[in-house]
């Protein structure tokens, strides 16, 4: 559908949540609200608080209607999430924690059910975050659940559900790492129909299709108008792919930083992906198949850092790299292309101030990202969008080591995205000019970037 105003983005991290006014011709960010998204740790497993999720999202409609005006609703969410709904429209149970440890008592279990990687593109995960892997937990551990499970929605289609009360998944929900996708013949997984979930599961329905109008009484909370239309909804990793999947015909790269770190390839080199460096096969709005990889790497830069300042200097990052204050791989040792090794620093790092900390973070995160790219086959162009987008020590290493200028994108990359679902002709304020950064400071970058990969081990 075509946009004649601003577009309400409702944007669900796994670590914050926020409601985005994204004006419909240029989609620029006019407005946005945040806020912590939580997970309540009490029975009969961890979840999210979808209640205060749904109260901050309709104040912030309410919000943003009332001093700008929304014709049309988007959606985006994280990966690894669906909702299980009972007949009346409520949740059969509440929606899992990916990080929650249960589905890992059911490990061996699922892995004699699960296809392989061959068929599905996914790798095999930890806890929760193969979705199938959570639903034979649960539909395992708690009695009833399953005959009480009406229909299955992706999670960025829960949030169109409560809007609309139309029920429906989506592909590039259901192609992220899921087990339940099968992305080369663009149908359901084959263990979905050998354990009899296919009938549970909603239709399935393209990210840009209007689902339906909202609620009336959600409209007259809120006051939006009864006829505003709602978008099915996108996965979040695709929605900062949506942009540049329109914009670009050759080769590059999206790197999309959060919580997650996640190098998405597009016409990249043809080579083999290897399940056991968590790379896998996304799906990209369109339904084609989008090489991968990631890391935990917003999470891992928390943990580093432990609540001290990240600003740096200059001299921050020619202190490091005089010193070689280096770190090796993983933080989050349950995924990326490292998983189960151990960090190991090359110094004491009490030794290091503040700001030299937060640039070997960032030089550690370059140098990992720069991993994924390899992993995925890229060439041609890169883009930054998320938290590491305005991170200068981050761009310099990662273009030292790769060779290439940085393309910084503007503004919230999964935002934009989501609102060209509704908008697919307008063209977004995608980034900056490349970042180019002076071939007299590559050499003692490019040595560092060699001596944390002779370093591995």
């Amino acid at each position: 559908m075509r946009s004649r105003g601003n577009i309400a983005v409702i944007d669900i991290g796994k670590t914050n949540a926020k409601v985005v006014l994204v004006g419909g011709d240029d989609l620029h960010e006019i407005d946005m609200r945040t806020m912590p998204n939580v997970v309540i740790d009490g029975a009969p497993y961890p979840h999210y608080d979808v209640e205060a999720l749904w109260a901050f999202i309709e104040a912030g409609l309410a919000q943003f209607h009332a001093a700008h005006g929304i014709a049309a609703i988007s959606i985006t969410a994280h990966g690894a999430s669906g909702a299980l709904l009972d007949q009346t429209g409520s949740l059969a149970a509440p929606i899992l924690d990916y990080e929650h440890t249960g589905p890992d008592q059911l490990a061996a279990e699922y892995d004699a059910r699960r296809p392989a990687f061959a068929e599905i593109g996914s790798p095999r995960l930890p806890r929760g975050l193969n979705l199938g892997a959570q639903l034979y937990w649960q539909f395992s551990t708690f009695a009833g659940l399953f005959d009480r499970t009406c229909r299955i929605v992706t999670y960025p289609q829960y949030w169109a559900f409560r809007l609309t009360g139309v029920a429906a998944t989506e592909v590039t929900s259901l192609g992220a790492h899921t087990d339940l996708w099968n992305p080369h013949q663009a149908r359901f997984s084959s263990m979905v129909d050998a354990l009899g979930w296919r009938e549970k599961f909603a239709p399935v329905r393209r990210a840009g299709d209007v689902l339906g109008k909202i609620r009336p009484e959600i409209a007259a909370r809120t006051g939006l108008a009864a006829g505003t239309p709602v978008c099915c909804g996108i996965h979040d990793s695709n929605a900062s792919l949506l942009p540049y999947i329109l914009a670009n015909d050759a080769p590059f790269s999206v790197i999309s930083t959060g919580t997650w770190v996640i190098v998405m390839t597009v016409n990249g080199k043809q080579l083999t992906l290897d399940p056991m460096r968590d790379t896998l096969i996304n799906v990209s709005a369109n339904g084609n198949k989008v090489p991968s990889a990631r890391f935990m790497g917003g999470r891992e830069f928390e943990r580093l850092m432990q609540g001290r300042e990240t600003d740096y200097s200059e001299a921050d990052i020619d202190a490091v790299l005089e010193k070689s204050a280096m770190l090796w791989p993983s933080i989050e040792p349950t995924s990326g292309p490292f998983p189960g090794r151990t960090p190991r620093w090359s110094c004491d790092p009490e030794t290091l101030s503040d700001g030299e900390r937060a640039v070997v973070a960032s030089f550690y995160l370059a140098v990992m990202t720069n991993v994924c790219l390899q992993l995925t086959g890229s060439r041609g162009q890169l883009f930054v969008e998320g938290a590491m987008a305005s991170n200068a020590a981050y761009k310099k290493m990662l273009s030292a080591v790769t060779g290439q200028d940085i393309v910084s994108a503007t503004g919230t990359g999964t935002s934009t995205g989501a609102a060209m679902l509704v908008a697919p002709a307008s063209r977004p304020p995608l980034q900056n000019p490349p970042d180019r950064f002076a071939e007299a400071g590559r050499d003692p970058l490019m040595a560092y970037a060699q001596g944390w990969a002779a370093g591995l081990i």
